[in-house]
């Protein structure tokens, strides 16, 4: 299981800088979430850049360094915990993607191979590593290749899991594009693991103010009303300049 970060602003500035004061109660849950991190961010000419690496985020230089000199509006940084028997590596860390798109995924499905069926046979070929996170951006990437909104192909992948996987314990997700960052919610209450961390462990949370809209995953206090809950089961839609709206898929 693990936690993420998204910020999208009117005007670039240092990622540090955006994130202000919600960085370090992020950071700081690489306590736990200690098995690498990754971030990428949108480019002055609209392309995706992903850095990532299988080492502590908090304790990491690249990214404190990442953090100062990365000038954008847009990016999403990920803490990973690894899934039991899943290897830390640089091809299982998040995000997964390319100059197009970054994905990152808070949570788990089983079993992992279950989405490859819907999923192109080159990419599903060119894949990095192991997770089911990755299969689930492959998923996705599948549909908006074929022409699918990002916000339909999130909701679809989705809906996939719910069909074809035993079982899961969390889908939330981070889709980074050159337009938009989409944010999307949905877990199962009845997993061992919500049990156990309680019912709110997989909540995603947002806000805007000051020309800057933040989403992330649970981890520190998110006060309503200046936090809001990202609903179930939904797509929402920041792009630069507009405020945060849930999408219908379409």
């Amino acid at each position: 299981m693990c936690r993420f970060l998204g910020i999208v602003a009117d005007e670039p500035a240092p990622v540090g800088e955006l994130i202000g004061d919600d960085i370090e109660p992020f950071l700081s849950l690489a306590c736990e979430h200690e098995h690498g991190w990754g971030v990428a961010h949108r480019g002055l000419n609209g392309a995706i850049h992903t850095t990532k690496a299988p080492e502590r985020g908090d304790t990491s230089d690249r990214l404190r360094a990442w953090l100062r000199t990365c000038v954008t509006d847009m990016a999403v940084i990920h803490l990973r915990l690894a899934s039991p028997g899943l290897p830390v590596s640089p091809g299982n860390t998040h995000p997964f993607g390319d100059t197009r798109a970054a994905f990152v995924h808070n949570g788990d499905y089983q079993p992992r191979d279950c989405l490859e069926p819907s999923i192109a046979p080159d990419l599903l070929a060119a894949a990095e590593g192991q997770t089911d996170s990755e299969r689930y951006y492959l998923a996705v990437r599948t549909r908006m290749d074929s022409g699918v909104s990002p916000a339909k192909a999130v909701r679809q992948a989705a809906a996939d899991v719910r069909l074809l996987a035993d079982g899961y314990v969390s889908l939330n997700c981070l889709l980074l594009t050159s337009g938009s960052l989409y944010a999307y919610q949905e877990h199962d209450p009845r997993s061992e693991v919500i049990q156990r961390r309680g019912e709110t462990y997989f909540q995603l949370y947002y806000r805007s103010s000051d020309g800057r809209t933040l989403v992330a995953s649970q981890g520190w206090p998110h006060p309503e009303p200046l936090w809001r809950q990202v609903p179930t089961q939904t797509v929402l839609a920041i792009g630069a300049g507009s405020a945060p709206v849930v999408v219908d898929g379409a």
